[in-house]
């Protein structure tokens, strides 16, 4: 050491860890903080796609080095080439403690291959500890020792799935398996269901009002089979007001607190809607028969009178629970198709058409004067894979708001801002249904990718940080007829906030509403079964063990908040699994498509069906690509060719891998 030169102890430095993104070729990639690495298959030490990992790096030829920015060459390097390499340290948290797939008989093993090709370990089983699971039954697996590089996975059966996969819906039943979504009610809750009765008699001795005379209609999807809220309207020539009854299915009388019906609607708190399948929150005796409000059957409801003037604003309401018999139901379809030649049926005659009209006039109304108030509606398109008898895919049907589906709405949304209001007006416990306005950070990260536009001005900067609901709406309104317009409302609508349930009152930002709930599905959704039992005690008297339900409010907010992410989450994956497989048979064919991601590897790219799939960075020319990430552009460095958010590419099907869902596309005219 030389002379005069103190030693210093130097402070280990921290490795970059992330979370591990899999492929199905066997590589990964981790997002650090130091940015991106790429994870080749044997330096992946045994970690699983999604858990979060620490990294080592290593000096890889080619990694990218400079202002920062990551690249990715195209051709044969791959799409890992450009980035700096790393192998896994170590597995910080797993991801999996469960994993699903095919069990195979290799004595004395029992072999379980993932269903899921992400995760490229088998995990073996003692043959002789499960000697009744048949070969090749679909079966979850819980892991008792994780891979290494000298020794395999190992685990333990929990549950067989199915005894042997059915080729049509196994894609689907792998889905409900991953996210240990319940199929089966408990037999106390089939019991209960079984043991209900309407008793109209009762009710009316009760103090249910008979509204029976009243002229009500459902309008809902066509293939629905839960009717959980009806409407009617009538105009009150005396005060010269209009009374918009919105019906909700009476789901509390039938499940007090804590029964066994509670009890498993609670744990499931939603109900799921696959794409082949619905999952019900209650039993179908209920959800599909006693408090679904099937036309020409008499049913309990909660109902809201809403009083407007003809100028669509909220008078007052009043609740109370009813008994009603539906006259008409209809299909989003039907109801549109009577307002598109509304003169005609209303010289027609009849109860229905008029009403339809009139419910029309006011929503349109009703959602103007949410605008001016701030409310942003995004113009999404909702994608739905039409199934034959056997439940393959036939069709992509695209969804958009219409006349009828805006009727509805808008009727729903004042109901529930009614009923929040009266509720804490009262001073009575509520679960409310809360969105809180959008982070500073996530709005002005899509300055950058705004800026790129024309229409986008330099005024609109600093509002937009700000979450400026008005320059929002400007923002949307200008982007709505170009080809960005889609994309720019999904931008803005992921850098939104999710809403969630809560039992204190902060507001809801998207509808502008001071306070908010959710009261028009108990059949499908546990919160609105939880406000039902609050506006009931409200209006008549608190019910015995109220204080403890009133207690479980923080606990079902978040368990219901959580539980709708795990629904929704499986609903999209069940629809783009069948989109996958409805797309397999086009591959080779061409389409136009709009960039909807931007990343190292590659672009993502969405069709006009909404399918979205991958265009690898090594389908887009023989030359290195630089990718800038507050741009989201990769720029090839030879040609000055960019690729950027929003722009319509010609694409050509590469391949639709239906396990995975995933498409890959290559440049239509590419060789």
């Amino acid at each position: 050491m030389a002379k005069g030169r103190k030693a210093v102890r130097r402070k280990p430095k921290a490795n970059p860890t992330g979370v591990l993104v899999s492929r199905a070729e066997g590589y990964g990639f981790v997002a650090t903080a130091e940015g991106e690495y790429f994870v080749s298959h044997s330096a992946m030490a045994g970690a699983f796609d999604g858990d979060l990992v620490e990294l080592a790096p290593i000096s890889r030829k080619g990694a990218s080095k400079g202002d920062g920015r990551a690249g990715a060459r195209a051709g044969t390097a791959g799409e890992g080439a450009g980035l700096p390499a790393a192998r896994v340290l170590r597995v910080i948290d797993r991801a999996h403690d469960t994993v699903v797939g095919r069990y195979e008989v290799a004595e004395p093993f029992g072999v379980v291959v993932p269903a899921d090709p992400r995760i490229p370990y088998d995990v073996f089983t003692l043959r002789s500890d499960y000697p009744e699971v048949p070969d090749g039954a679909l079966v979850r697996v819980r892991i008792a020792q994780f891979p290494t590089r000298k020794s395999a996975a190992t685990g333990h059966i929990e549950e067989v799935i199915a005894d042997a996969a059915d080729e049509v819906r196994v894609g689907v039943d792998l889905i409900v398996a991953r996210h240990k979504l319940e199929t089966a009610f408990s037999d106390g809750a089939l019991a209960e269901a079984a043991a209900a009765v309407l008793d109209a008699e009762g009710a009316l001795v009760a103090g249910y009002r008979d509204l029976t005379e009243r002229f009500v209609f459902t309008i809902d999807p066509a293939d629905a089979k839960d009717f959980d809220d009806a409407l009617s309207l009538d105009y009150l020539e005396d005060e010269r007001l209009w009374r918009l009854g919105v019906h909700i299915a009476d789901v509390s009388h039938y499940v007090p607190w804590n029964s066994s019906v509670d009890l498993d609607a609670r744990r499931r708190a939603t109900s799921v809607y696959l794409a082949d399948r619905v999952i019900p929150m209650l039993p179908p005796a209920l959800s599909d028969e006693l408090c679904s409000l099937k036309p020409g059957e008499v049913r309990r409801s909660m109902t809201a009178d809403l009083y407007l003037n003809d100028a669509g604003e909220f008078v007052r309401a009043d609740f109370y629970p009813a008994l009603i018999r539906s006259d008409a139901r209809l299909a989003y379809n039907e109801a549109d198709a009577i307002l598109l030649d509304y003169k005609e049926a209303v010289a027609a005659g009849g109860d229905l058409a008029w009403r339809l009209v009139q419910c029309s006039r006011l929503a349109g109304l009703r959602e103007a004067a949410r605008t001016r108030a701030g409310g942003i509606d995004f113009a999404t398109t909702e994608a739905k894979v039409a199934l034959d008898g056997e439940g393959r895919p036939v069709d992509i049907v695209l969804r958009r708001k219409t006349d009828a589906t805006r009727l509805v709405e808008e009727a729903m949304i004042l109901a529930n801002e009614a009923v929040a209001g009266c509720l804490e007006t009262r001073g009575f416990p509520c679960l409310f249904r809360v969105h809180e306005p959008p982070a500073a950070d996530a709005l002005g990260s899509l300055i950058p990718v705004f800026q790129e536009f024309p229409w986008f001005t330099r005024p609109m900067e600093a509002r937009l940080v700000a979450g400026d609901a008005r320059t929002i709406q400007e923002i949307l309104a200008a982007s709505a007829d170009r080809s960005e317009g889609e994309l720019v409302s999904s931008l803005l609508l992921r850098a939104m906030k999710r809403a969630v349930y809560r039992p204190d009152n902060l507001g809801h930002y998207g509808l502008a509403s001071e306070a908010y709930c959710h009261f028009t599905s108990p059949i499908r959704r546990y919160p609105d079964l939880v406000v039902h039992r609050m506006l009931r005690a409200a209006l008549t008297r608190r019910p015995e063990k109220f204080d403890q339900e009133v207690a479980a409010l923080p606990w079902i907010a978040e368990h219901s908040s959580d539980m709708e992410r795990v629904a929704d989450t499986a609903a999209r994956q069940s629809q783009e699994l069948k989109m996958a497989e409805y797309l397999s048979a086009f591959t080779g064919q061409a389409f136009s498509g709009v960039v909807s991601g931007v990343a190292s590897y590659g672009l993502y790219v969405r069709l006009d069906c909404t399918a979205e799939g991958i265009l690898p960075v090594r389908a887009l020319g023989e030359e290195y690509f630089a990718f800038d990430p507050v741009r989201y552009t990769l720029t090839g460095e030879e040609s000055g060719r960019a690729f950027r958010l929003g722009q319509r590419v010609p694409v050509v099907l590469k391949s639709a891998d239906v396990p995975t869902a995933t498409l890959e596309f290559a440049l239509a005219g590419s060789r």
